[in-house]
């Protein structure tokens, strides 16, 4: 372990906006991380500017507060933005009014509706895919079928895998990949590291570049999102990213840390 010089961690903790991803970082499944309240108090003591921006699309912004009321964290709904919000806004903008296909949970079909896309299981104009646990054989013919007809297919996030409290699981990206290996369409994906998530998160806290850091679990998603933006990040090693996976990229984080707990004490990594 490292301790940051006493400039550094003062640079770190005067940042004004925090962007932080929620699996591997807050929690795994129903179970909350170590030193996430400590952080999370700290954010609302210091008045900071902070989003929890996810790639799950499966949960709604009420849904994602009051998960985190269960594990003990009061967090305001406007604090959460979710890769299904940023799909219903993308599609939005794209093709008012359009239809979709969807394969996912509660909080991307409300954030669709809510965005005025409707549910069509004839002729959708797009292909929808988020996590979800509902998934099946079924599922895949109709979004096979209904790419094949014409329809765009959709990724709300380009996650391979996800942390959780049984271990690492599938997320979105490979739920799907059979729909693009049948049809050789390649999925448009709209999560992080997409610039769109990162330039609404800014946007939403009301901060610079700057001023911001953002803080994940993941390389190929979280570090190379801030690291396009311009924007400082912070790798935590709670969630899916090891060491050794870690070394494997052609690219670093600013700050790597055990836990989001430790920056509040500046004390890094071992890697």
């Amino acid at each position: 372990m490292a301790q940051l010089s006493d400039s550094q961690h003062a640079a770190l903790l005067d940042k004004k906006g925090f962007i932080c991803d929620m699996d591997g970082v807050i929690y795994h499944g129903n179970k909350i991380l170590p030193g996430v309240k400590e952080f999370v108090n700290w954010l609302q003591e210091e008045n900071k500017s902070f989003l929890f921006l996810t790639n799950s699309s499966e949960r709604s912004p009420r849904e994602l507060k009051q998960k985190l009321q269960r594990m003990g964290l009061d967090v305001e709904e406007s604090h959460f933005y979710t890769s299904a919000l940023a799909t219903a806004h993308f599609l939005k903008q794209q093709s008012p009014r359009s239809s979709a296909y969807v394969i996912g949970e509660p909080g991307l079909f409300n954030a669709l509706y809510e965005a005025g896309i409707t549910m069509n299981d004839v002729n959708p104009d797009y292909v929808v895919v988020g996590e979800t646990r509902n998934y099946n054989y079924e599922s895949i013919l109709r979004a096979v079928k209904y790419v094949f007809n014409g329809a765009k297919l959709i990724g709300t996030n380009p996650d391979m895998t996800g942390p959780s409290e049984d271990g690492i699981i599938p997320a979105c990206k490979a739920l799907v990949a059979p729909i693009e290996l049948t049809t050789g369409k390649n999925a448009y994906y709209v999560g992080k590291p997409n610039p769109l998530m990162m330039k609404t998160g800014l946007r939403m806290l009301g901060v610079n570049t700057e001023d911001a850091i953002i803080v994940g679990d993941r390389m190929d998603t979280d570090i190379i999102s801030g690291i396009e933006s311009e924007i400082e990040t912070a790798l935590v090693l709670s969630g899916v990213t090891t060491p050794h996976v870690m070394r494997k990229f052609p690219y670093r984080p600013n700050y790597i840390f055990n836990g989001v707990g430790d920056i509040l004490t500046g004390i890094q990594a071992e890697f």
